[in-house]
């Protein structure tokens, strides 16, 4: 029997085309283990349940406690003089194990109007992001008096997206005096119970902007947030189930509308009113939204690399080719990305939730393109005054004469690599005599000169005599019917130039 691990090993191995001995090699078991294991699922051996000195007693316990809240100690005392052997360990798992959870008593929270709203985040399964899925959530916020909430999906948890789902919902709810959160990352560090809770500085730094306090409910107390949690399973059960999940962009104003017509006009069970109605009376001492927004973006030290690209959830942005391999600071919002260096803001890109995305600006690689193509220019025109020593005062002419003197330099070199160099130099030095500078001429010269024939040479008899006197065949006539065959010609030729 092997364990989940070596399992996982095997199937691992196998995707990897390892073969059953290589397998047991690496993995220290025998051959024939592994190939029971590599095309089977992983089942582990089924346990023989253990007996146990307690088993003729626990009808007798299960009893006792059903009539009695009877301790595991004053348990284990009635089993002795029942004649249990056992030990008091055995006693107290059994005991604990089928005694009914005590259930805590929870007083319910009473709240002033405008005194707090509660928040969490919910999550419903996956949703498809261009070449991706990514997880779905969604941010709550309910005024406790009222009950009147906010919804907003998300494809993060991150502190942007909290804090700016947050300003959302003070514009649309107000701001309380108090807003009562979960242990969340984003907003409590530590709470231990007896110590002072720690807060996320970058939390309480929004909360001192917009004027609330932070409180952080007691770990596993539900009655503390139980707002924000009943609201989240409303979401769940009321807008998102039986829902095709459309694509993201729709779900915020398809939840806005939902919250107008649906969530937030309903009778509340608690209550027995409208949020929508409460909320006109508590709206007045809510607090007014901070005028001045809050800059929510999560800011990271980030080092662009040769690309120019610096990089966010696998996602590549680009920055100005000068900032290639420099660090910048990268300043992450829920929908946009932006870079700075030395305060000073280089690059701004709209925000991807996609994989592996290549985000580019094109203004960012022209300074490169730019400082590339002088280099090659600057080749050219060294292979170019290369040519000859006259080639200077071409270039010179061309400058003179023709608006964009480059773009013949490069002609005339690319002549030198089809043609040969002394073909292109016996060319200019042509050019040079009449003055005519441009590399149409120069172009013009070489194809003149390759179109000139050579003069036919002498022919010269150097065989001797003996060579020269050939033999020839004699030719095929038959294909002329009006000589007739086997005749001579000349006896053809004769008889008719007698006629005549």
């Amino acid at each position: 029997m092997i364990d989940y691990a070596t399992w996982c090993a095997i199937r691992q191995g196998v995707a990897s085309h390892l073969t059953a001995p290589q397998l047991a090699a690496s993995l220290n078991l025998d051959v024939k283990t592994v190939r029971h294991w590599i095309d089977r699922p992983y089942a582990p051996r089924a346990r023989v349940p253990r007996t146990s000195k307690l088993d003729p007693y626990k009808g007798r316990i299960v009893g006792w406690l059903d009539a009695h809240r009877l301790t595991a100690q004053q348990v284990f005392q009635r089993l002795r003089d029942a004649g249990y052997e056992g030990g008091i360990s055995i006693v107290k798992d059994y005991v604990h194990k089928i005694r009914p959870p005590r259930r805590e008593a929870f007083l319910t929270l009473a709240f002033a109007p405008g005194e707090a709203a509660q928040v969490d985040w919910g999550e419903y399964g996956t949703i498809a992001v261009g070449n991706t899925r990514r997880r779905l959530s969604f941010f709550v916020m309910v005024l406790a008096w009222s009950r009147k909430m906010y919804v907003e999906f998300a494809l993060s948890q991150t502190m942007e997206h909290f804090l700016a789902a947050h300003i959302k919902a003070f514009a649309a709810l107000g701001v309380p005096r108090k807003v009562m959160v979960d242990n969340l990352r984003t907003a409590v560090l530590r709470h231990v119970r007896g110590e002072p809770v720690q807060f996320n500085p970058r939390y309480l730094d929004f909360a001192r902007h917009y004027g609330f306090e932070i409180v952080a409910c007691a770990p596993r107390k539900g009655n503390e947030k139980g707002r924000a949690e009943r609201s989240v399973a409303y979401v769940k059960s009321n807008f998102l189930a039986g829902l095709e999940l459309p694509d993201f962009s729709v779900l915020n104003p398809a939840v806005r509308l939902w919250l107008e017509t649906v969530a937030n006009v309903r009778q509340h069970r608690e209550t027995q009113r409208r949020p929508e109605d409460l909320w006109v009376e508590e709206r007045a001492l809510l607090q007014p939204v901070n005028p001045r927004l809050f800059d929510v973006g999560r800011v990271l030290s980030v080092r662009a690399n040769r690309q120019f690209r610096v990089t966010l959830e696998s996602n590549r942005y680009s920055v100005p080719a000068r900032l290639a391999g420099r660090p910048v600071t990268m300043k992450v919002y829920p929908d946009r990305v932006c870079v700075y260096h030395d305060g000073e803001l280089v690059a701004r890109h709209g925000r991807s939730f996609e994989r592996h995305q290549d985000i580019e600006d094109p203004d960012h690689a022209k300074a490169l393109i730019a400082q590339r193509r002088h280099a090659r220019d600057a080749l050219v025109l060294k292979r170019f005054l290369g040519l000859t020593p006259l080639a200077g005062k071409y270039h010179a002419g061309l400058l003179d004469r023709r608006g964009n003197a480059l773009a013949h330099v490069r002609k005339i070199v690319a002549l030198a690599e089809i043609h040969g160099d002394d073909a292109v130099v016996r060319a200019m030095t042509d050019a040079l005599a009449f003055e005519a500078f441009s590399s149409e001429y120069i172009a013009h010269l070489i194809d003149a000169r390759r179109r000139q024939l050579p003069e036919a040479s002498p022919l010269l008899l150097i065989r001797r005599q003996d060579l020269l006197e050939l033999e020839l065949p004699p030719a095929d006539l038959s294909a002329y019917p009006d000589i007739p065959t086997g005749s001579d010609p000349q006896d053809e030729a004769g008889g008719h130039h007698g006629h005549d």
